[in-house]
Parts: structure tokens; sequence; C-alpha cells
């Protein structure tokens, strides 16, 4: 059995599609009965509580044997907050892994998670990386850099961005460097990695197979959608007053793409790793992105 918290966000739901092909049993945890249908409706069992809630968790994990922790956020709002999240919440999953015979508990991290990091999102996942290695459990953990496929925020928002005016708006001077990894490729790396013994207690740094600057996404995406528009690069700190106007614009139902002052800086610096990670640790080679954007877009 495979417990899996954060089964109904964009990675958890093209993970639950692969494992029902592979036959497994597994249980979503739920914050509510809205998504229980994504679950059910693959013959998966659910179970009802939240990560911030230690009590809730309770029993939560009777018959797992594998845990696989994806909750993350990648921008605080509502109460909802880095620390609470990724670092309290990790914690209690992991206290209630210790009260059941677990094998394995997967952490979902990401490409830059340091503690001396300047981001409060990578300092806090180091910080939940901590708790999981420093707990006894036997681990693995997954450092992706950005991953694209159907319904993934990241391409909502810059599809949205897009079509929005007749330029594009680019935070710096857009030779930040990334390298996206397709979802197919992320779950195909899961599925080696939580079904080999040789791979446990280990982090994981990977993504695709080629580095790419932001404004070459950019117009991958433009290509893809059949749109032609000059990007036009705006200091960093002029874009962080306009995320502060975009907010009054808002709230009188002006809609715009929302960001965070620390997502334009974490824009600023590069996410990247090896380019043959995959294939050096997975033993596959995966997709390049333009084998892949029709797909994401779709």
């Amino acid at each position: 059995m495979i417990f899996i918290a954060g089964a109904t966000g964009f990675v958890g739901r093209h993970l639950m599609k692969a494992l029902k092909e592979e036959g497994m049993d597994v249980r979503c945890l739920l914050r509510s009965e809205s998504n229980a249908g994504q679950c059910r409706s693959l013959g998966f069992e659910t179970v009802y509580g939240d990560i911030t809630d230690r009590e809730s968790l309770r029993g939560a994990l009777k018959g797992v044997k594998k845990v696989v922790h994806l909750a993350g956020i990648i921008q605080e709002r509502d109460g909802l907050t880095f620390e609470k999240i990724h670092v309290e919440g990790t914690g209690n999953l992991v206290d209630e892994a210790l009260s059941e015979e677990i094998e394995l508990f997967f952490y979902q991290s990401a490409l830059g998670a340091s503690p001396s990091s300047s981001f409060k999102y990578s300092r806090t996942k180091a910080e939940a990386e901590e708790i999981v290695r420093e707990s006894g459990l036997h681990y693995i953990v997954f450092r992706p850099s950005l991953i694209l496929g159907p319904g993934d925020g990241f391409t909502e928002k810059l599809m949205e961005l897009l079509r929005m005016g007749p330029v594009i708006p680019v935070p710096g001077d857009g030779k930040t460097r990334f390298q996206p990894v397709f979802i197919e490729d992320w779950v195909r790396c899961f599925i080696k990695a939580i079904g080999d013994s040789d791979m446990k207690n280990r982090i994981y740094e990977f993504g695709g197979p080629e580095h790419i600057t932001y404004n070459d996404l950019l117009k991958k995406y433009m290509e893809a959608m059949g749109l032609d528009k000059p990007l036009v690069h705006i200091p960093p700190a002029l874009v962080k007053t306009g995320i502060a106007l975009s907010r009054i614009g808002r709230s009188f139902g002006v809609k715009l793409p929302e960001a965070s002052m620390e997502q334009i800086d974490m824009l600023q610096v590069d996410n990247i790793t090896s380019t043959d990670s995959v294939e050096q640790q997975f033993g596959f080679s995966p997709r390049r992105m333009d084998e892949f954007i029709k797909k994401v877009i779709q």
C-alpha cells in the first residue's frame, strides 16, 4: 500500500494514473470531499486529514508500506506559510510514519533547496529534507528542476501572461537558465526509484536534457501557442512595484497573473544541474522540451 499526501496536485494526479497502470494499491490523503472523486475513480482508498494538523493524521498510515509526500506550496497565502506546510507538515507526517512499519518515505523537494538559501521556499524545503533524513526512516528525496506537463501551474500562469497584452514583460535580462523535465519522465524516475532497494537513502537532483533561458522558454511557449510578441525586459525592482499595483488592480476586479516578490527574485537565479542527470541516475534519456511542449499546452 502506497500513501500519497498531495495526490490531487499537479504531480500527484499524473503519479496516480501511473500507479494505477502499475497495479499498485494507493491511499490518498484528502483535506475535503471535493477532490475525492479523482482518487476513487481509480479505485484508490481515501482518508481525510491535513499534514498541518497532527491529530488528523492518526491512523492514516495503518497498513501502509511507502509514504509519498508531494504536498507543498510555491507561494504563501491565506495563513499557509512555507514554514507551516513544508516544515511543520513534513514533521507531522514523519511522526505518524514513525508510529507505523513504514518501509520507505519519499519526499518531493526542489532543485536549489539549501539551509543557506536566501529564499524562504528553498530554505524550508531543505529543513523538510533534514527532518526526513534524520528520522531514521529509509527515504528518497527528489530535487527536480521545473516540472512541466498538462495542468502544471507554471504553464497556466505563463500562458495567461503571454495572452494578456501586445508585449511580454520579462523581469531582468531573461538569461536565467532552467532545466524543464516532462512530468511523464518525472513519473518514470519515481517508479524506478521506489522499486529499486539500492536507490534508497539518497537525494536525487535532476532535470531535463537541456538548459533553457527564460527568454527562450517564453519563445518556445509562444511558438507552440501560435503567438509572436516582443519581449520587454524590465528591472526586477520595477516589476515588484508592478506586483503591488496589480494587487490593487485585482481588488477592483482587474485580473492579472499572480506572483510574489520572492518568485521575482528566484527568477533571477539559475535552476539547473547536469544535463545528463536523469540518464546517469535513472538509466534513460528524458525528452527535450520541443518534444513535449504541445502536450503541456493542450
